[in-house]
């Protein structure tokens, strides 16, 4: 999975790391100054946030059975729900539906604690080569 990562221009660029979790992988973007969206806060700029929620889905279609081809966003929303200060923030995807063509993601990103998530994604993807 790290040498997806790593083969992903955006994914370099933002330093987005793999760790083995509790069930399965979690992806790791770590705090640093260039990704500041708000300076007085500071905070994690929102598409740098929503980058991360959609890479993430991303990848974790690309860890499913039978996934051969980079899935492709239909639709992806994002509920930003608090201020991701200068801390390590951490996220998890899980599969709701995998068809044949399309596959329907749901990710969360937290900092500290699992159970106060920063930002929630849902998406849609196509899936080609399955």
């Amino acid at each position: 999975m790290s040498r997806l990562v790593d083969a992903i221009p955006y994914a370099r660029l933002l330093g987005v790391e793999i760790e083995p979790g509790e069930e399965g992988f979690e992806c790791l973007l770590r705090f640093r100054d260039d990704i500041v969206g708000n300076a007085r806060l500071p905070a994690i700029h929102g598409g740098v946030l929503g980058a991360f929620l959609e890479l993430t889905a991303i990848l974790r279609l690309m860890d499913a059975d039978g996934i051969q081809d980079v899935p492709k966003p239909i639709n992806f929303s994002i509920d930003y729900l608090r201020s991701a200060g200068p801390r390590t923030t951490r996220a998890r995807a899980d599969i709701f539906k995998l068809g044949r063509r399309i596959a329907h993601v749901h990710v969360v990103a937290w900092q500290e604690q699992r159970d106060r998530p920063v930002a929630a994604g849902n998406g849609k993807f196509l899936l080609a080569g399955r």
